[in-house]
């Protein structure tokens, strides 16, 4: 990602932009790329950030010393290739001397004649036609190839054919069209979108049309949403580097690489016209705006990159700087959406610039002109009123990730599963974030509404102690750095990981294990109005050492002195000073937050000074130590625990006073805390939640399967959400204790079985840990449906070619694939109706499989009506029945999941019918295989008619 100057992402995209007129199109696109942001060169903040800019180019200038081995004495080339992308980022330095007015060296022709020499250099030297890749692909096939177009394109007047032809020749051979012939390897997410940024470039410059085109057509594999793995998903989670949650980093690479090539291809022959690009627009409100807080990109959603390197690095940035990637992608985004939507985002950027008090945008002195531009004219936009952090809760089933909002703070729960890392870190030969081992264990970001901005911008990671993360349970068994990191990094064993919201408040749970542990524990979250109730339960390790929950651990900076008080006792605030207070009821850290303790317990806690460096997280990171002060809160479990617990209210941002108040009278009642329910009541609210870790009752819910489930009453409303977070059910029943509802208003996939109690089945399968919501005493009149959930009566799949007489009738697994001949499969079911005994107003088909092909890891899979009869011991691809319509398609991925069609019509339409229902299951285009489970596989994953009637 190219960070400043031309072809920066986000430069393109800034009002003002020539428009696209007649005549050589390829001329006419390198106005476009190559244009300066509009602003008044003598006013406040550029006119001294240009001055800078003048005397930093003419440091590097002055220091260019071309060489056998080097343009910099200090980057000498051939076994480092940061180097050779550190010296075209030099360059660029020199060229936005050169082009930016105001400089000192605007127009200067010595330093046009000095980038031209450089260039003539780095193609001879450094990136040649000819050379070899050593040490970090990305340098050759992304950051280099990008900063040499972005230079050559802008240079272009200067240059002579040959020299254009030289420079693209080497782009050509480090970054040859296979590079995207597949999408696979380092070819997906955001580097596709950056090899198409590079191919687009690249066509530009060397005016080859054919490089555009696959600019534009290589693009589409990334707009489709997916269901596991890497991609974005329809709730908003991003995946890259096969399980890492990224939105913070290479999604926003992502998104602003795709708005950068819409509009500088736009009303061009390569304008993209591939429908499914919209699905990058959803992305802004899904994806990237539920973890921007006051400027900042939470570090939750920023895999390695939270310690990769140190503040100012641009291999690494911190939060706020990260915030101001997510800010511009969604400017730049807004400035190819509809009026509509463009308006909504533009004004959350101004608040979001507004808001970051800690790290004004506007003095950041790494900003790029363009950017500055962008948001001094977003900033002094008075038709745009600034929207304000929003009150909402979202649940990023695909990243494990939960955001609370509430107007008096922010807070973050960072998970992992078989799905999610535990982390992402020691991948390169530089390590990166090699203490991160617990941050997917239940790690609490949390954020005041105003100030405060800088908890974990401040020097925060190479100073806290790793084993004692925020809100995470974890044993103190000493980790080798790197321990569980790598590429791909370590996965838990768990499967549960996510919750249930009604959009507001929500039940978040995980069932932790672990980084190289025996540790497993039961960790719930109830997110309410004013703060966040803690469980923890069935606590267990055997690896010999403490196990301890960190209630908190602030970062005081570096002489703060916040008072603790512990049941209203101010306590010391001596550097070293530690107490265990046994049967505490609250504590307070001033300024801060306040912790009610819901269960008898001791309480620990310590104020220190700790003191590390950078390079201990990344051998690329500064050696400087540096230092901070720490308050922490912690409960021991002590050393191989069995069956240990918590219960605890965190209060960010509540005084001493408001504390104790709340522990005199929490107004929360923990209903159950056991390996097997975690549930509480809160009657400020009226919610009433539980993680239900097995089939079973909690107050007034209970419900058929594990799963969550958030009840709230008020106002004469009910609204029950339901999310199977272990990711094991195609459906859950639901029943609360509760009657007198005559009215009902829900989404899909929710129906009312009974009023007294109210009971509902929700269907999750297919969610992807996603919430099921109804909302009694409002809507329709309400009549009850029954349920049928009917196993196959017969079930077996069909092979072409050499199989084509073969019958699979026997076979565990049903298969599917539309392939050449001899490779294609399709799969028959059938049930029998004759339970149903009135008209089924719903019906809907369940399989559970995964994709298991080397080809791809997403497909569609699609249910057809089937009317002929066939044989389960006998049907071959030779003899199958005709298949009929199209009933419903829905998408597969690697992971094995509930896979919901609806087959309604046909359902419908066979009632009463002779014979049983079947349905057939086919791929419409050519994709990976899909095995499904059959009727003789694992049981629970055996095919299900789900039918209401």
């Amino acid at each position: 990602m190219i960070t400043a100057g031309l072809g920066a992402v986000g430069t393109l995209l800034l009002p003002g932009l020539p428009a696209f007129a007649a005549g050589d199109e390829f001329d006419q696109l390198r106005a476009r790329f190559t244009a300066l942001p509009s602003f008044t060169a003598t006013d406040a903040p550029f006119a001294d950030r240009l001055s800078a800019l003048g005397t930093d180019a003419s440091a590097i200038r002055t220091a260019m010393a071309p060489t056998a081995s080097s343009l910099w004495p200090d980057l000498p080339i051939g076994s480092v290739s940061g180097r050779v992308t550190s010296s075209y980022r030099r360059v660029l330095q020199l060229l936005d001397a050169y082009r930016y007015p105001a400089t000192g060296l605007t127009g200067d022709a010595g330093l046009a004649a000095d980038i031209v020499t450089a260039l003539d250099w780095l193609a001879a030297h450094a990136y040649t036609p000819t050379g070899s890749n050593y040490d970090n692909w990305w340098d050759w096939q992304i950051g280099t190839p990008q900063l040499s177009m972005t230079i050559t394109a802008a240079m272009f007047d200067k240059l002579t054919p040959a020299q254009v032809s030289a420079y693209t020749a080497a782009v050509d051979h480090y970054v040859p069209d296979s590079k995207v012939a597949s999408y696979t390897g380092s070819s997906t997410g955001a580097n596709r979108v950056d090899y198409c940024l590079v191919y687009a470039m690249r066509g530009i410059v060397g005016k080859n049309a054919a490089k555009l085109a696959l600019a534009r057509d290589a693009l589409s594999p990334v707009f489709p949403f997916v269901v596991s793995g890497e991609g974005l998903y329809r709730d908003g989670s991003f995946i890259q580097h096969d399980s890492i949650p990224y939105i913070g980093h290479y999604g926003l690479i992502l998104l602003d690489g795709v708005a950068t090539l819409l509009t500088l291809l736009k009303g061009t022959t390569w304008t993209v016209t591939d429908p499914q690009v919209q699905n990058v627009f959803t992305a802004v409100d899904a994806a990237v705006s539920p973890f921007v807080h006051n400027g900042l990109t939470m570090d939750a959603v920023s895999g390695r990159f939270i310690a990769s390197g140190s503040p100012g690095d641009p291999r690494n940035t911190d939060d706020h700087t990260r915030g101001r990637d997510a800010v511009s992608t969604v400017l730049d985004l807004a400035a190819c959406a509809d009026t509509a939507s463009a308006a909504r985002w533009r004004a959350r950027a101004k608040g979001w610039l507004q808001r970051d008090t800690y790290s004004p945008p506007l003095a950041d002195p790494a900003l790029s002109l363009p950017r500055l531009a962008t948001y001094a004219a977003v900033l002094a936009d008075s038709t745009l009123t600034a929207a304000p952090e929003p009150v909402e809760h979202r649940i990023q089933g695909g990243a494990d990730r939960s955001v609370h909002r509430r107007p008096g703070f922010a807070l973050a729960l960072a998970m992992s599963s078989q799905r999610v890392a535990f982390y992402e870190g020691n991948i390169n030969s530089v390590g990166e974030n090699q203490r991160g081992w617990h941050t997917g264990s239940g790690m609490t970001y949390w954020w005041p509404s105003t100030g405060n901005g800088g908890q974990y911008t401040d020097q925060f990671w190479p100073t806290v102690n790793p084993y004692r993360l925020p809100g995470t349970t974890v044993s103190t068994k000493a980790l080798a750095d790197g321990a569980g990191g790598g590429l791909p990094a370590q996965r838990p064993g768990n499967t549960w990981a996510g919750g249930a919201t009604d959009g507001e408040f929500a039940v978040v749970g995980q069932d932790t294990r672990g980084v190289q542990s025996t540790l497993a524990a039961r960790k719930s979250w109830f997110c309410l109005a004013d703060g966040v109730v803690c469980l923890g339960a069935g606590i267990t390790a055997t690896d010999g050492v403490p196990v301890e929950t960190v209630v908190d651990n602030r970062n005081l900076g570096a002489t703060g002195t916040p008072a603790l008080t512990v049941d209203g006792t101010a306590q010391p605030n001596t550097l070293g000073w530690s107490q265990d207070f046994a049967d505490a009821g609250w504590a307070n850290i001033a300024g801060q937050a306040g912790y009610v303790l819901l269960q008898n317990t001791t309480l620990k806690a310590l104020r220190e000074q700790r003191t590390g460096k950078w390079s201990d997280l990344s051998k690329r990171g500064p050696t400087t130590p540096q230092t901070r002060r720490y308050l922490t809160l912690w409960i021991d479990h002590g050393t191989d625990p069995t069956g240990g617990g918590y219960a605890y209210l965190l209060l960010p941002g509540a005084t001493a006073t408001a504390t104790a108040s709340r522990a005199a009278n929490p107004g929360i009642t923990v209903i159950a805390n056991t390996a097997s329910v975690q549930a509480v009541t809160d009657t400020a609210t009226g919610v009433t939640a539980a993680n239900f870790w097995t089939a079973g009752t909690a107050g007034p819910i209970t419900v058929s399967a594990p799963c969550s489930v958030l009840v709230r009453e008020s106002g004469g409303r009910l609204t029950i959400a339901v999310a199977d977070s272990a990711r094991d059910a195609a459906t859950i029943t639901v029943t609360v204790a509760r009657k007198g509802y005559t009215t009902a208003s829900g989404g899909p996939g929710i129906s009312v079985l009974g009023l007294d109690p109210v009971t509902v089945i929700a269907e999750v399968g297919g969610t992807l840990g996603g919430s099921r919501t109804i909302t009694f005493g409002t809507g329709s009149t309400v009549t009850p449906v029954r349920s049928a959930l009917l196993p196959a009566t017969a079930d077996s799949f069909v092979r072409d070619g050499s199989s084509a007489g073969t019958n699979y009738g026997n076979d565990t697994q049903l298969v599917v694939k539309n392939s050449t001949t001899g490779y294609s499969r399709r799969s028959l079911l059938s049930f029998s109706l004759s339970g149903v005994t009135a008209t089924p107003r719903r019906a809907v088909l369940w399989v559970n499989g995964r994709t298991d092909d080397s080809a791809g890891t997403q497909t569609t899979l699609t249910a057809r009506a089937v009317t002929a009869a066939w044989s389960e011991t006998g049907v071959t691809w030779n003899n199958q029945p005709a298949l009929g319509s199209a009933l419903a398609d829905a998408p597969v991925g690697a992971t094995a999941e509930w896979i919901p069609l609806d087959v309604t019509s046909h359902v419908a339409a066979r009632y009463g019918a002779t014979g049983p229902l079947t349905v057939a299951l086919t791929q419409t285009d050519s994709g990976p295989l899909v095995n499904l489970a059959s009727r003789t596989g694992t049981a629970g994953d055996r095919p299900i008619l789900e039918v209401l009637y």
